[in-house]
């Protein structure tokens, strides 16, 4: 379904015309349906890689080698023909949800056109879609959702909103690109768990970037390590812990955190975690120094909380 083969990403500084080359020769193939890994440190080329499959990347940058979707080469493709590639075969779920959507619009206007754009939805058959895939991911609230506008949402909720909007328009792939970095540790359980689920029941393909390898071990069926711009090695999820190739991948696998038991994000959820509650009891008490701490899932409602302590909740 996807194939890349010998992808060179070379960017250009403006003042000084210096060239530096980013990505160095990188393969892969991707089968439909199939979810890869992409993973390593910080600054090892994974999102460039992305940008590359997208067409955005940095400006003056030169992109060489083939990527190809079902055939069609993209780095061949422009214009018109590539912004209906994008909108109709591709899907991008970042890691800042609130940098996805319009701040000043509200949710049903971000879920609405992409329908009506990539698949030429009417607009009530679009409306009642989008209330339809918010369910689909846990938002049983959904008029409200809808009208809501981003600022008015937690992390946890708006990237359920992009995960919608992602399988909305019945993409052939999907690009998640850390998507669970700005989310707290129960939430991340919750939205991976979704996505995953989401990803299989549609048949979606999914290029899942991380720095997590367990995450990407619980969704993913291979995973290919990228380390200063190159994949060093790729192998299913088993292959890598078991029988890593590379030095950096066994230092890499050394220094993971264990996130979730049993090795998949629903297993947090079935050990007890408890999303959704609100604060509707809510109750605790201060020592001598008068300093408390609160801590929960994003849209846990301590701030609600502590704004009701303060006076400042809405109407107050």
């Amino acid at each position: 379904m996807l194939k890349i083969d010998g992808l060179v990403l070379t960017v250009v500084d403006p003042d000084t015309g210096l060239e530096t080359e980013i990505l160095h020769g990188s393969s892969f193939e991707l089968a439909q349906g199939e979810a890869l890994g992409l993973v390593g440190e910080s600054g090892s080329g994974k999102s460039m890689t992305l940008k590359c499959i997208l067409g955005i990347e940095p400006g003056g940058a030169r992109v060489e080698g083939r990527i190809e979707l079902d055939g069609a080469d993209l780095l061949a493709t422009g214009g018109e023909a590539l912004r209906r590639i994008r909108a109709e075969d591709l899907a991008l779920i970042a890691q800042n949800p609130h940098g996805a959507l319009n701040p000043v619009l509200p949710v049903e206007r971000f879920l609405v056109e992409g329908m009506s754009d990539a698949r030429k939805t009417g607009r009530s058959e679009a409306r009642e879609r989008a209330a339809e895939l918010l369910r689909q991911v846990g938002i049983d609230d959904t008029e409200r959702v809808l009208r809501s506008y981003p600022h008015q949402l937690s992390g946890g909720m708006l990237q359920r909103v992009v995960i919608a909007g992602a399988i909305s328009g019945e993409p052939k792939l999907l690009l998640a690109d850390e998507p669970t970095t700005a989310l707290d540790v129960t939430t991340q359980a919750e939205v991976v768990a979704i996505l995953d689920e989401k990803r299989r029941e549609h048949g979606l393909s999914m290029i899942f970037v991380t720095h997590d390898l367990d995450l990407a071990a619980a969704v993913c069926d291979r995973l290919a390590v990228m380390q200063d711009g190159e994949i060093l090695e790729i192998g299913t999820p088993e292959e890598i812990r078991d029988r890593p190739r590379t030095d950096y991948t066994r230092r890499l696998m050394a220094v993971r955190p264990m996130l979730y038991p049993e090795g998949h994000p629903a297993a947090f959820l079935e050990a007890g975690a408890e999303p959704g509650r609100g604060a509707d009891h809510t109750s605790g008490t201060s020592g001598a120094s008068g300093a408390s701490g609160t801590s929960g899932a994003s849209g846990a409602s301590w701030t609600s909380g502590v704004s009701g302590i303060s006076g400042e909740e809405a109407g107050a």
